[in-house]
Parts: structure tokens; C-alpha cells; sequence
């Protein structure tokens, strides 16, 4: 996939006010602490160490664009749910993530990225909330679907698709392992579907 293969990063934003312009097409990558949101990056991106891997969770602290070329960026968005980052910062991501989620005009797709042994969580469920009115699109990514068997994997697939359903927007899911590449084919086809549109 050439959109992913010219991944370059561009901008750490730690603040509202350093957002870049808000133009072309985004696709924004959200998720727990510790579900997999970097694995499941670099794993669409081809690379091991375009977004930083951590066995530390909430590391990601900023909102890092990285560009695919012809006005399209993949943003990474910081971890939420971490319980050990202090009360402040976790208020200053929220206000940051959820702003972005809320007000970006660019953005035309939200990724969640959700631990298929977890299923959606309340704070999954706030920022499907915060995407609502916009009705833009969502896909999650179901990952570390290689700690489950098929049966277990397929029936949280169909959990978390009923669960979609009530979602006013596009709501999509499906099962992925960065580290066992499961699905990523499917996930990129549906990434370059819409940033085509």
C-alpha cells in the first residue's frame, strides 16, 4: 500500500494552539493505554519503529501527525485510561483529544483501537460520544486477537458490531494482530477507501 509506505512524521502537538492548519483528509488512531495502538500502527505502516512501542503505558503524551502524501496525514493520538499519569495531564489529553475528535474538519475517520479481551470501555464509549454529532466514521480494530481463539475472537466481533450499531455515523469493526499481521490487509483496503473519497 503506497499511502502507508511514505509515512513520515511531521508534528508532536502538546497544545490546542499548535495544531497544524486544519485541511486535507486525517485518519486518527484512538485507544486504551497498553490495547495495541502502536503495534497496530507500525504494523500498517510496514515498520517496526515509526510509533514508539512502550511496555510503559501513556507514554504517548502529544498528538503526532505523520504524513501519507497528497494532503493525507495518520494521527496518532495519546493513550487514554492510564491510571498512573497524574490528574492534570489526563484532564489536558482529554481537553486535547476530545477537542480534536469534536471540532476537526478534517478528520474522516477514527480508528479505536480496543483489546479484543477487554470489548469497547466506557472511555471507548466517550469517545464514540465526542465523534457522534459529526456522524464521521468509525472502524475499530479489535487487536491482540492471537491471545484468543477463533470462536472466543468471532464472538467479541459480534459483541462489539451490535454495540457499533447504535453509533449515528459509519460504524465498523473487525479482528487484528499487529504482531501476527491478522487483518491488516483488511484494515488498510478500508484507511485508502476513504481517504480516496
Amino acid at each position: 500500500m503506497s499511502l502507508f509506505s511514505q509515512l513520515e512524521f511531521r508534528y508532536a502537538v502538546h497544545q490546542l494552539g499548535d495544531m497544524p492548519p486544519d485541511q486535507g483528509a486525517e485518519v486518527a488512531f484512538a485507544g486504551r493505554s497498553n490495547a495495541g495502538k502502536s503495534t497496530a500502527i507500525n504494523a500498517l505502516a510496514n515498520r517496526r519503529k515509526l510509533a514508539f512501542v512502550s511496555k510503559t503505558p501513556g507514554r504517548t503524551q502529544a498528538i503526532n501527525f505523520f504524513d501519507m502524501g497528497n494532503h493525507c496525514s495518520l494521527v496518532d493520538l495519546p493513550g487514554y485510561g492510564y491510571a498512573k499519569v497524574p490528574r492534570l495531564e489526563q484532564e489536558r489529553w482529554d481537553e486535547l483529544i476530545g477537542t480534536y475528535i469534536s471540532n476537526r474538519n478534517s478528520l474522516i475517520l477514527l480508528i479505536i483501537i480496543v483489546d479484543i479481551r477487554r470489548g469497547l470501555t466506557e472511555l471507548d464509549r466517550q469517545m464514540l460520544a465526542w465523534l457522534a454529532p459529526s456522524n464521521k466514521p468509525v472502524h475499530v480494530l479489535l487487536t491482540k486477537s492471537d491471545k484468543l481463539n477463533r470462536q472466543e475472537a468471532e464472538a467479541m466481533l459480534r459483541q462489539t458490531r451490535a454495540e457499533l450499531a447504535r453509533h449515528p455515523g459509519e460504524a465498523t469493526a473487525q479482528i487484528f494482530s499487529g504482531t501476527e499481521k491478522t487483518g491488516v490487509r483488511e484494515a488498510q483496503a478500508l484507511i485508502a477507501r476513504w481517504l480516496k473519497k
